[in-house]
Protein backbone atom coordinates (compact mmCIF):
# COMPACT_ATOMS: atom_id res chain seq x y z
CA UNK A 1 0.00 0.00 0.00
CA UNK A 2 1.13 3.84 -0.49
CA UNK A 3 0.04 6.30 1.48
CA UNK A 4 -1.95 8.96 0.38
CA UNK A 5 -0.22 11.47 2.90
CA UNK A 6 -3.50 12.47 5.02
CA UNK A 7 -3.70 10.15 7.79
CA UNK A 8 -7.35 10.33 8.21
CA UNK A 9 -7.69 9.12 4.47
CA UNK A 10 -5.48 6.12 4.86
CA UNK A 11 -7.55 5.04 7.92
CA UNK A 12 -10.58 5.06 5.56
CA UNK A 13 -8.81 3.04 2.98
CA UNK A 14 -8.14 -0.08 5.12
CA UNK A 15 -5.15 1.89 7.30
CA UNK A 16 -2.71 2.23 4.70
CA UNK A 17 -3.52 4.51 1.49
CA UNK A 18 -4.06 3.68 -2.01
CA UNK A 19 -2.78 -0.51 -3.51
CA UNK A 20 0.62 -0.29 -4.74
CA UNK A 21 1.12 -0.42 -8.67
CA UNK A 22 -2.56 1.36 -9.42
CA UNK A 23 -4.24 3.82 -10.68
CA UNK A 24 -6.29 6.80 -8.98
CA UNK A 25 -8.96 8.84 -10.67
CA UNK A 26 -9.72 12.13 -8.10
CA UNK A 27 -13.08 14.06 -9.82
CA UNK A 28 -14.68 17.22 -8.51
CA UNK A 29 -15.64 20.21 -9.34
CA UNK A 30 -12.81 23.15 -9.82
CA UNK A 31 -11.49 25.00 -6.51
CA UNK A 32 -12.78 22.08 -4.37
CA UNK A 33 -9.26 20.69 -3.36
CA UNK A 34 -8.69 18.02 -6.20
CA UNK A 35 -5.08 19.14 -5.71
CA UNK A 36 -4.91 19.18 -2.16
CA UNK A 37 -5.07 15.25 -2.81
CA UNK A 38 -2.39 15.69 -5.38
CA UNK A 39 -0.32 17.78 -3.09
CA UNK A 40 -0.42 15.48 -0.15
CA UNK A 41 0.43 12.23 -1.91
CA UNK A 42 3.96 14.00 -3.75
CA UNK A 43 4.47 15.32 -0.58
CA UNK A 44 4.27 12.04 1.49
CA UNK A 45 6.22 10.16 -1.39
CA UNK A 46 9.37 12.77 -1.12
CA UNK A 47 9.44 12.32 2.76
CA UNK A 48 9.75 8.82 2.35
CA UNK A 49 12.15 9.12 -0.70
CA UNK A 50 10.00 7.89 -2.97
CA UNK A 51 10.10 8.99 -7.30
CA UNK A 52 7.50 11.46 -7.54
CA UNK A 53 6.75 13.19 -10.50
CA UNK A 54 4.22 16.05 -10.82
CA UNK A 55 2.48 16.88 -14.41
CA UNK A 56 0.85 19.60 -15.21
CA UNK A 57 -0.56 21.96 -17.86
CA UNK A 58 -0.10 24.63 -15.64
CA UNK A 59 3.52 26.77 -15.13
CA UNK A 60 5.63 25.14 -11.83
CA UNK A 61 5.69 28.23 -10.16
CA UNK A 62 1.53 28.42 -10.17
CA UNK A 63 1.49 24.68 -8.35
CA UNK A 64 4.39 25.76 -6.27
CA UNK A 65 2.33 28.75 -5.33
CA UNK A 66 -0.92 26.76 -4.36
CA UNK A 67 0.97 24.07 -2.53
CA UNK A 68 2.20 27.09 -0.18
CA UNK A 69 -1.40 28.24 0.14
CA UNK A 70 -2.14 25.11 1.56
CA UNK A 71 0.65 25.34 3.91
CA UNK A 72 3.12 22.75 2.26
CA UNK A 73 6.44 24.23 2.22
CA UNK A 74 8.49 23.45 -0.89
CA UNK A 75 11.72 22.32 1.11
CA UNK A 76 11.30 19.21 -0.94
CA UNK A 77 10.31 19.36 -4.52
CA UNK A 78 9.24 16.58 -7.23
CA UNK A 79 10.42 16.56 -11.00
CA UNK A 80 7.83 18.51 -13.04
CA UNK A 81 6.72 18.31 -16.81
CA UNK A 82 4.65 21.35 -16.80
CA UNK A 83 3.84 24.29 -19.28
CA UNK A 84 6.86 25.99 -17.65
CA UNK A 85 9.96 26.32 -15.25
CA UNK A 86 10.19 22.56 -15.71
CA UNK A 87 12.99 21.04 -18.03
CA UNK A 88 10.16 18.62 -19.77
CA UNK A 89 7.60 20.75 -21.71
CA UNK A 90 3.82 19.67 -21.06
CA UNK A 91 2.23 20.51 -24.44
CA UNK A 92 -1.30 19.36 -24.48
CA UNK A 93 -0.81 19.50 -28.43
CA UNK A 94 2.07 16.74 -28.23
CA UNK A 95 0.15 14.29 -25.64
CA UNK A 96 2.84 11.61 -27.46
CA UNK A 97 5.32 13.88 -26.18
CA UNK A 98 3.85 13.26 -22.46
CA UNK A 99 3.02 10.36 -22.32
CA UNK A 100 6.94 9.29 -23.48
CA UNK A 101 8.18 11.74 -20.98
CA UNK A 102 5.86 9.96 -18.20
CA UNK A 103 7.43 6.65 -19.47
CA UNK A 104 11.16 7.53 -19.35
CA UNK A 105 10.68 8.68 -16.15
CA UNK A 106 9.13 5.35 -14.54
CA UNK A 107 11.98 3.68 -16.55
CA UNK A 108 14.79 5.78 -15.20
CA UNK A 109 13.81 5.28 -11.91
CA UNK A 110 12.84 1.36 -11.81
CA UNK A 111 13.83 -0.24 -8.40
CA UNK A 112 12.39 2.49 -6.66
CA UNK A 113 8.52 2.90 -5.54
CA UNK A 114 7.24 5.85 -7.95
CA UNK A 115 4.48 8.14 -7.35
CA UNK A 116 2.91 10.39 -10.75
CA UNK A 117 0.40 13.12 -9.78
CA UNK A 118 -1.35 14.98 -13.13
CA UNK A 119 -4.12 17.64 -13.60
CA UNK A 120 -3.73 16.67 -17.64
CA UNK A 121 -7.02 14.09 -17.95
CA UNK A 122 -9.51 16.79 -18.86
CA UNK A 123 -7.48 19.37 -20.52
CA UNK A 124 -6.45 16.42 -22.53
CA UNK A 125 -10.11 14.94 -23.08
CA UNK A 126 -11.24 18.59 -24.04
CA UNK A 127 -8.92 19.08 -27.14
CA UNK A 128 -9.42 15.42 -28.21
CA UNK A 129 -11.98 12.69 -29.02
CA UNK A 130 -12.91 10.56 -25.87
CA UNK A 131 -12.11 7.49 -27.73
CA UNK A 132 -8.43 8.27 -28.26
CA UNK A 133 -8.23 9.37 -24.79
CA UNK A 134 -9.53 6.38 -23.67
CA UNK A 135 -7.33 4.14 -25.83
CA UNK A 136 -4.05 7.04 -24.28
CA UNK A 137 -5.07 6.82 -20.85
CA UNK A 138 -5.25 2.94 -20.95
CA UNK A 139 -2.03 2.51 -22.50
CA UNK A 140 -0.21 5.12 -19.88
CA UNK A 141 -2.32 3.24 -16.85
CA UNK A 142 -0.64 0.00 -18.26
CA UNK A 143 2.61 1.00 -17.90
CA UNK A 144 2.31 2.82 -14.76
CA UNK A 145 0.95 -0.74 -13.36
CA UNK A 146 3.73 -2.55 -14.74
CA UNK A 147 6.36 -1.05 -12.50
CA UNK A 148 6.10 0.13 -8.91
CA UNK A 149 4.41 3.55 -9.56
CA UNK A 150 1.17 4.57 -8.61
CA UNK A 151 -0.64 7.27 -10.36
CA UNK A 152 -3.41 9.87 -9.43
CA UNK A 153 -4.96 11.96 -12.00
CA UNK A 154 -7.42 14.88 -11.43
CA UNK A 155 -10.24 15.32 -13.03
CA UNK A 156 -13.01 18.33 -13.65
CA UNK A 157 -16.51 16.21 -13.79
CA UNK A 158 -18.35 19.22 -15.02
CA UNK A 159 -16.81 19.55 -17.99
CA UNK A 160 -17.33 16.02 -19.30
CA UNK A 161 -20.96 14.25 -19.92
CA UNK A 162 -21.90 10.71 -17.90
CA UNK A 163 -20.77 8.40 -20.47
CA UNK A 164 -17.54 10.70 -20.73
CA UNK A 165 -16.58 10.14 -17.23
CA UNK A 166 -17.70 6.43 -17.45
CA UNK A 167 -15.45 5.46 -19.86
CA UNK A 168 -12.37 6.98 -17.66
CA UNK A 169 -13.82 5.54 -14.55
CA UNK A 170 -13.46 1.71 -15.85
CA UNK A 171 -9.50 2.56 -16.58
CA UNK A 172 -8.92 3.38 -13.15
CA UNK A 173 -8.16 1.03 -9.63
CA UNK A 174 -10.02 3.65 -7.44
CA UNK A 175 -12.22 6.49 -8.07
CA UNK A 176 -12.57 9.51 -5.67
CA UNK A 177 -15.07 12.11 -5.58
CA UNK A 178 -15.19 15.48 -4.08
CA UNK A 179 -18.77 17.33 -3.79
CA UNK A 180 -20.11 20.38 -1.98
CA UNK A 181 -22.84 19.23 0.40
CA UNK A 182 -25.23 22.90 0.75
CA UNK A 183 -28.01 23.17 3.30
CA UNK A 184 -29.27 26.37 3.72
CA UNK A 185 -26.65 28.86 4.26
CA UNK A 186 -24.01 25.68 5.01
CA UNK A 187 -21.82 24.56 2.42
CA UNK A 188 -20.07 21.43 3.37
CA UNK A 189 -17.00 19.78 1.38
CA UNK A 190 -17.71 15.97 1.14
CA UNK A 191 -15.36 13.28 -0.17
CA UNK A 192 -15.84 10.07 -0.86
CA UNK A 193 -14.63 6.44 -2.47
CA UNK A 194 -16.54 4.76 -5.20
CA UNK A 195 -14.15 2.74 -5.96
CA UNK A 196 -10.70 1.28 -4.95
CA UNK A 197 -9.21 -2.04 -5.78
CA UNK A 198 -9.23 -4.83 -3.26
CA UNK A 199 -11.60 -2.63 -0.80
CA UNK A 200 -15.39 -3.89 -0.98
CA UNK A 201 -17.36 -0.69 -1.74
CA UNK A 202 -17.57 2.51 0.75
CA UNK A 203 -20.90 3.95 0.41
CA UNK A 204 -20.99 7.08 2.90
CA UNK A 205 -19.70 10.56 2.05
CA UNK A 206 -17.15 12.00 4.74
CA UNK A 207 -16.50 15.61 5.59
CA UNK A 208 -12.60 17.32 4.94
CA UNK A 209 -11.09 20.43 5.75
CA UNK A 210 -8.02 22.08 5.80
CA UNK A 211 -6.22 23.70 8.55
CA UNK A 212 -2.99 24.53 9.47
CA UNK A 213 -0.91 22.73 6.87
CA UNK A 214 -2.83 19.66 7.48
CA UNK A 215 -5.84 18.00 5.28
CA UNK A 216 -8.22 16.01 7.63
CA UNK A 217 -10.94 13.47 6.39
CA UNK A 218 -13.88 12.86 9.15
CA UNK A 219 -15.58 9.54 9.20
CA UNK A 220 -19.15 8.95 9.81
CA UNK A 221 -20.73 12.14 8.26
CA UNK A 222 -24.09 11.24 7.13
CA UNK A 223 -25.11 13.06 4.45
Amino acid sequence: MVSTGIDTLDSILGGDGYPEKSSILVLGQAGLGKQALAYWFTRSGLIQGDYCLYVTHKPVSDIQRDMKGFGISADRVPEWIASSGSQAKCDLRDQTSISYNIKQAIQRNSGRQVRIATDILSPLLVLNPTESMYSYWSQLVAEVKRNDAVILALGDEEMHTPATIASMEQLFDGVIELKLYEEGLSVTPLLRVRQMLGQPPLHGWFRFSFSHGVMEVTPNVAK
